[in-house]
């Protein structure tokens, strides 16, 4: 067990770093176009307030959202086991935690795992709001992998009030730039949590817009998805509710609409390409989420 202090807008934060073995590497993905999903580390630096994954790590780390990592230190040797008995499929890494925090910069295991699966066959995912990844850009270039950045603001100092340690937004575009310059073909960004009133602007989604034509990368569109810890901590309350309104339903629309006007693919997170049928179904969650009573502190839309 170690730790490290890290800033959080102009407070120290100390992060506790606790090392753990695990039996498995791999768990089945419940996400669009996964069979896999593989997470060399639970809990994350980035200490995004937004952020779902906390619903899916045990109540010590997510009550210390931002605070407190699992370093899965075995997971490479699991890994190179649990393959040679497994169908080849895609493997997302980082679905829950971000495989590219800041403890990856020394501990290596996305990369020695990413580098295992392309050996073995499998197809590899990337999620990261890290220009770290692009430490490992010799392995992304492999055709099996895809690789996306999530640039949820276009404005550092907006950033850091709901990203407060991760890479900042200019930092990842011209990451996403070097990528495609470095020979990364399967490049892609995820615009999320689309935010009410915080991240909807016309000058953030059409910067977006402008680098995905610029980058030839298939932009994702993920409207925040409200859950209960929103409520329970005072987070995003309003903007969550504001998600049920027509109005930013008609918001999403017209994002897809000029999409299609400039020629960029646009898909919406988390749904791939049945984007009315998922939009639909996000509403109608919402419709039936708020007020409802006995749910889990993570309950809600999905």
């Amino acid at each position: 067990m170690n730790s490290a202090t890290k800033p959080f807008c102009g407070v120290t934060v100390l992060v506790k770093y606790v090392r753990i073995r695990v039996r498995r590497a791999l768990s089945r993905s419940g996400l669009p176009d996964l069979d896999y999903a593989l997470n060399p580390y639970l809990g994350c630096e980035h200490g995004c307030v937004y952020c779902y994954a906390r619903c899916y790590v045990g109540k010590s780390i997510a009550d210390r959202w931002g605070e407190v990592v699992l370093i899965k230190e075995n997971i490479a040797e699991v890994l190179r086991r649990e393959l040679l008995a497994m169908k080849p499929g895609v493997v997302g890494v980082g679905t829950i935690s971000d495989a590219y925090q800041p403890v990856e910069e020394r501990e290596f295991l996305a990369r020695r795992c990413i580098e295992t699966l392309v050996k073995h066959g499998y197809r590899v995912s990337v999620q990261t709001k890290s220009d770290l990844v692009l430490r490992d850009v010799d392995l992304l270039k492999h055709v099996r992998v895809d690789v996306g950045l999530t640039v949820t603001f276009i404005d550092d100092s907006m950033a850091r009030r709901f990203e407060p340690r991760a890479s900042p937004p200019s930092r990842r575009i011209e990451a996403l730039r070097a990528l495609r310059r470095k020979g990364v073909e399967n490049l892609w960004i995820f615009y999320g949590p689309v935010i009410p009133g915080i991240n909807d602007d016309d000058e953030t989604f059409s910067e977006l817009l402008r680098l995905a034509k610029e980058l030839r990368a298939v932009l994702y569109i993920d409207p925040l998805h409200p859950k209960r810890f929103m409520f329970e901590k005072g987070v995003l309350v309003k903007e969550a509710k504001a998600v049920r309104t027509q109005s930013f339903l008609k918001r999403i629309e017209y994002m897809f609409k000029k999409c299609r006007e400039v020629g960029v693919v646009c898909k919406q997170g988390f749904v791939g390409d049945a984007y009315e049928e998922g939009v639909a179904k996000h509403i109608r969650n919402l419709n039936s989420y708020a007020g409802s009573g006995g749910a889990s502190a993570c309950s809600g839309s999905s």
